[in-house]
């Protein structure tokens, strides 16, 4: 049995087997980095090619007349543009870690710990994947006025580190770890916290992973914390500024066009990049991370 035959899933090497797949990708790969390519085009394109029409796909006399506008406009605010984007990364990189170490461990705990109330915890966060963000605004900002954190930096932060469709999915993956694994690390002296570390979340990488995905997507795009818990201009997010600030200008002006296509830009690329960095972790599944 040739190499390419032994493991169909995820051949080694090119075989002209393949062929047939390629001609129904590779025009679909095509078509769907239309946008992305139109995006980025898009920014650079100076006020008459925006304007342009039929629309052009890819700029004729690329600027950067557009970036300068954005960061310029910044200033009327009384601050820098750097602070805004300074801000969305710490929430960003604290959120996501923190979000991860969390959900890791309840759901290790949610899937190989035995204690009282264990499906009523199980079943509370099934139901809270029904809610979508703008059914819970009310209580959440009660919530947040109670504990005083209105016009605090921690409110990007901590609403958003309750995530059910991330326990969800690391408690579906953890399930799948066999026991025998996890009493044999027992029975060589390892406590819990070795455990979840060094034996479970390797092997849950692609849940992981996928997790960190759409944690950083929601808290990098968030603008709902800015705009209701957020007076201060100095502690609001890069989300916020560009998607309310922007628009305000692009009422006032043409220009705006191009403050507006700039804005898209730079929303966009951090969820490229962190999606082509992530993505072979993501399309991982179990058969391919060792267990049976």
């Amino acid at each position: 049995m040739s190499k390419f035959q032994g493991n169909k899933i995820n051949p080694a090497k090119f075989h002209r087997s393949q062929l047939k797949f390629y001609v129904i990708l590779l025009p679909l790969t095509v078509f769907m980095f239309l946008p992305v390519l139109y995006i980025i085009n898009h920014a650079f394109k100076p006020l008459d090619e925006l304007f342009m029409f039929p629309p052009r796909l890819f700029v004729q006399r690329p600027t950067m007349d557009n970036f300068r506008m954005l960061w310029r406009a910044a200033s009327t605010t009384g601050v820098p543009m750097s602070r805004y984007l300074f801000n969305s990364v710490v929430v960003a990189t604290f959120t996501v870690v923190t979000n991860i170490l969390i959900v890791a461990m309840a759901g290790y705990a949610l899937s190989k710990k035995r204690f009282k109330l264990k499906q009523k915890l199980l079943n509370i966060n099934q139901l809270a994947l029904m809610f979508v963000p703008i059914a819970v605004t009310i209580p959440r900002y009660l919530i947040i006025e109670q504990l005083g954190l209105v016009n605090n930096f921690a409110v990007h932060i901590l609403p958003l580190l309750a995530m059910p469709v991330g326990l969800f999915l690391v408690k579906q993956f953890i399930d799948q770890v066999p026991d025998a694994l996890i009493e044999s690390a027992k029975i060589d002296g390892a406590n819990d916290l070795y455990i979840l570390t060094k034996v479970v979340m390797p092997i849950i990488g692609p849940a992981i992973a996928t997790v960190a995905l759409l944690t950083f997507q929601i808290v990098w795009n968030n603008v709902e914390t800015s705009n209701l818990f957020v007076t201060d201009e100095s502690i609001k997010t890069l989300a916020f500024y560009l998607s309310v600030f922007t628009d305000r200008v692009a009422e006032g002006s043409i220009a705006g066009a191009g403050l507006a296509a700039v804005a898209s830009l730079i929303m966009f690329v951090p969820n490229l990049i962190i999606f082509i960095v992530m993505q072979s972790r993501v399309m991982n599944t179990m058969s391919h991370s060792g267990i049976k």
